[in-house]
């Protein structure tokens, strides 16, 4: 089976991120911020695969407040405020 390489997928990048569960998504938004050219593939919809399947991987930071470190609950709340606001369906 031959297809078309779309013009996105054959310019240059600094970076190719494959897969856009959380972990990739996040990678690929921090290269971005840092100013490299990215290109983040998925074969599914963008926060549907394995990552998104994982238990607790966005917690809240319950977890931490178990441990009494309200300086990282504090961090992970606002973290996961941010992803409510851009992928509210991973939360």
């Amino acid at each position: 089976m031959s297809r078309q390489i779309p013009p996105a997928i054959s310019a240059n990048y600094d970076a190719i991120i494959i897969g856009a569960g959380i972990n990739g998504c996040g990678i690929a938004r921090d290269a971005a911020t840092r100013g490299l050219r990215v290109l983040l593939l998925d074969k599914g919809d963008i926060g549907g695969g394995t990552t998104a399947w994982s238990t607790r991987l966005i917690h809240g930071g319950l977890r931490y407040l178990e441990h009494g470190e309200l300086g990282l609950v504090r961090e992970s709340l606002r973290e996961r405020e941010t992803l409510l606001g851009i992928a509210p369906h991973l939360v």
